[in-house]
């Protein structure tokens, strides 16, 4: 079996998942290795010879000088900037203005929708005690991210030049652990305010490359994929 181009340091977190349905969109080929965080390997070298912010995912592509990146939405740019660019690109665009609005909504699901969500997570589930304020700006917030992008969504199918981009697929991650049970188990999906969001994110979650990387997940191991024998 051939090598794989890419290892990803990945954990259970959304974050790195976001960066396995990019590289399953443009047929690459990678490897997954798991960082131990309840032993705080993150916070050890050598891991942090590769990310010094302890966190993941790490990217490194071997056919680039074992080049590396981390944070989630540079490694999703680095992807599409460098083996997605071109008039026949999949998931990014030949117009300019198009690649920085698409760019502006990556931005925003980084700093919008990743902490938000995030933060909405840890008081529900993993802070040493209930703070209903928290929990309620979160949920608040929750919902002011899916207001945001159902506007957005409510005429037409996609955010940029209404086809999929890696604008759209860096939202998929965050939007599952709406189904935790602590995050409403889904709920949101029934709420007419967001029923635009809702139709999105099902059409997004057809795609082979978030099925793939479902699987992947649910497998709960390392592996190697989109390696051809």
């Amino acid at each position: 079996m051939a090598t794989p181009q890419f290892s990803i340091y990945i954990h259970s977190g959304p974050n790195p998942w976001k960066v396995i349905i990019i590289l399953e969109e443009l047929g690459l080929s990678y490897r997954t290795i798991t960082v131990d965080t309840k032993s705080g390997d993150q916070k050890k070298a050598p891991y942090t010879a590769l990310n010094p912010n302890g966190r993941m995912p790490t990217l490194v592509d071997h056919s680039n000088n074992d080049f590396v990146v981390w944070e989630s939405g540079a490694i999703i740019l680095y992807l599409v900037e460098k083996y997605d660019a071109g008039a026949d690109s999949k998931l990014a665009f030949a117009k300019f203005e198009s690649n920085a609005t698409a760019k502006q909504w990556l931005m925003f699901q980084m700093s919008g929708q990743g902490p938000y969500f995030g933060q909405a997570a840890w008081f529900k589930n993993f802070h040493a005690e209930t703070i209903p304020s928290a929990i309620e700006r979160y949920d608040k917030e929750i919902d002011r991210v899916l207001g945001v992008l159902n506007d957005v969504l409510t005429d037409k199918e996609y955010l940029v030049e209404n086809r999929v981009s890696y604008a759209d697929l860096s939202f998929v991650t965050w939007l599952i652990v709406l189904d935790w049970p602590t995050m409403g188990g889904g709920a949101w999906k029934s709420d007419e305010r967001f029923s635009a969001v809702r139709a999105w994110y099902e059409r997004l979650s057809e795609r082979d490359s978030v099925k793939a990387m479902k699987e992947i997940k649910a497998a709960g191991k390392d592996g190697v994929f989109g390696v051809k024998a």
